[in-house]
């Protein structure tokens, strides 16, 4: 088949992509989900896990931002639409505490106006993830992280089962894809879009 050899030359011999070695951030790592919803905590948890990392949960801003200072995961994904303090304060406060500012933050949201108000003004966060999310999102986020330098890129994987109390039953039964609440559906309100442009 010359065509394909062809084709593969001019390609400049790259390797499928599926074959190359994930780049993944350092075994045992910290990160922190933050999210009102027990579901999304829980996949999020589930995959984080079953790639080598440490999960530190938190359902609203407030024991984000205590959790954020004390253990300093070494990510957060932190979504937008929270009771209470939403995700653009928590956000705010973190870049202006001295001992979380440069925690690596992934905002998340299936809020269609948190969205678009993200991608508009950036808020100061390294990425953005749109619910719904599946592992490859949550991973594409992480190795982007890895390859700028924001994170510490992998050197020896670690067990699963070591990071995580729950049974292999109670990992099967959360499903491997996060959908957004009917919450977040909603619009923002007045308040989420005014603290966010003092980001």
């Amino acid at each position: 088949m010359p065509s394909i050899n062809v084709f593969r030359r001019l390609l400049g011999g790259q390797a499928d992509r599926r074959q190359q070695p994930r780049l993944q951030a350092e075994a045992g790592a910290c990160v922190m989900v933050v999210d009102d919803s027990s579901t999304i905590r829980a996949v999020l948890a589930k995959l984080l896990i079953q790639d080598g990392y440490a999960v530190l949960p938190a359902e609203n801003g407030e024991q984000a931002l205590e959790l954020a200072r004390s253990e300093r995961p070494a990510l957060i994904f932190l979504d937008i639409v929270l009771p209470g303090m939403n995700g653009f304060m928590v956000l705010r406060a973190l870049r202006h505490d001295e001992r979380t500012r440069d925690i690596p933050i992934v905002m998340i949201s299936g809020n269609v106006q948190a969205t678009e108000q993200f991608y508009v003004q950036r808020f100061g966060a390294d990425d953005f993830m749109k619910k719904p999310f599946g592992r490859a999102e949550v991973f594409d986020r992480i190795r982007r992280l890895v390859e700028s330098g924001r994170m510490v890129a992998r050197q020896e994987d670690i067990s699963p089962a070591a990071l995580s109390s729950m049974s292999e039953e109670e990992m099967a039964a959360i499903p491997d894809v996060a959908m957004p609440d009917p919450g977040d559906l909603a619009g923002v309100d007045g308040d989420a879009a005014g603290d966010a442009s003092r980001v």
